[in-house]
């Protein structure tokens, strides 16, 4: 390299060094500035759930018959089906013995307990090509029965409101959302 070329390097090297120097701080700033909103976002965002909760919320796990919290000892539920990256389907009975409607279905792990009852997923399938396709049904475990409030085509739902004998129920599958309304 002949001195000019070698002159137009080391000034070109020197401006670049400079370039990264300055601009090193305000990148490495705003991924922290990106990581601490999000996480402010995320924090606030559990705040809020827990402010208006949607009911008690009762997660079933993989095994034999297992008491299904919250149901004051009334039911039981098996694992039947488990969807890769899906969701799992559960068998229900009611633990008195007495024979039940639950048996006929295989349900969600979702369950939601309110006054009337318990809002469950009864699956139209168990076919995961079918899938998600249930409808949104309430058991009253006083009389035995399981009546039909609307049918949903995707798994992240959950009930966003109760006005008087109305709940909403807003969902979500990944591209397109909505609300339904079911008077109880």
């Amino acid at each position: 390299m002949n001195k000019i070329q070698l002159f137009f390097h080391h000034l070109f090297r020197f401006i670049w060094n400079l370039i990264f120097v300055i601009s090193y701080p305000i990148l490495a700033s705003f991924g922290l500035l990106f990581i601490g909103l999000t996480w402010l976002f995320s924090q606030l965002s559990k705040l809020l759930t827990r402010i208006k909760p949607e009911g008690r919320k009762v997660v079933l796990k993989e095994s034999e018959w297992e008491l299904m919290p919250h149901t004051q000892e009334l039911l039981e539920a098996k694992l039947v089906k488990n969807i890769m990256f899906g969701p799992s389907g559960f068998r229900l009975r009611r633990m008195d013995g007495v024979p039940s409607v639950l048996s006929d279905f295989v349900f969600g792990n979702k369950v939601r307990i309110i006054e009337e009852g318990l809002i469950l997923e009864k699956w139209n399938s168990t076919d995961p090509k079918h899938l998600p396709d249930f409808d949104i049904c309430l058991y009253n475990p006083d009389e035995d029965s399981l009546r039909p409030l609307t049918t949903i085509k995707c798994f992240d739902w959950h009930v966003s409101e109760r006005v008087e004998n109305q709940l909403f129920f807003k969902w979500f599958d990944g591209t397109q959302g909505g609300e339904v309304e079911v008077a109880l």
